[in-house]
């Protein structure tokens, strides 16, 4: 097998092993209110202004969990799309009185992003901001912006899309087809054009 793995150009390499940097006792965590070195060289300048409070139009709070934080003392990256399903969701359940799951259409997620601004995690509350961007026949984009303390500006925003698709048939068989009327309805509110 040796000769084989050879013959096609593998060869062994020797492991190296590097040890970490010595860990940094935590003191009163970290500090959460500026934004980190490595993000401002990260992001382009085309990309789009950092979102603001105002950016929303319906809000939600979420109760951040000791779990929710990783090894580097904030929230794990995850974790910020269980909240970007949450508001969307919950929204969604709410406006329309029903459980969107048992519709004969039903939002799946077609694509989804996030851009980080800033740390956030345990122990304080994380408010959540939603807005639609477009809506079309068959299909929602949201745009959810994460916020934690005081700070006007977002520490995080997730770009959600919902494409409908046809609940009847089961897995593996759903067509797109057009939303129903009464998610229309849940968020065209939610539309906000500049």
């Amino acid at each position: 097998m040796k000769a084989v793995l050879r013959a096609r150009g593998f060869t062994r390499k020797a492991a190296t092993v590097q040890s970490s940097p010595p860990r940094r006792p935590r003191q009163g965590g970290l500090d959460r209110s500026r934004s980190p070195a490595w993000h401002d060289a990260a992001v382009s300048e085309r990309q789009a202004p950092r979102p603001v409070r105002s950016d929303y139009v319906a809000w939600r709070t979420a109760t951040s969990r000791w779990r929710d934080d990783d090894a580097y003392g904030h929230l794990n990256n995850a974790t910020y799309y269980e909240l970007f399903d949450t508001a969307v969701n919950a929204h969604l359940f709410e406006a329309t009185g029903t459980n969107v799951r048992l519709l004969p259409q039903i939002g799946v997620v077609a694509e989804t992003s996030c851009r980080y601004f800033r740390e956030i995690g345990f122990p304080e509350p994380i408010e959540m901001g939603l807005v639609v961007d477009k809506v079309g026949t068959s299909s929602v984009i949201y745009r959810i912006g994460l916020f934690q303390g005081e700070d006007d500006e977002a520490a995080a925003e997730g770009r959600f899309v919902h494409v409908y698709v046809d609940n009847t048939r089961g897995p593996g068989d759903r067509p797109v087809t057009p939303m129903p009327e009464e998610i229309r309805a849940a968020v065209e509110p939610l539309l906000r054009t500049t």
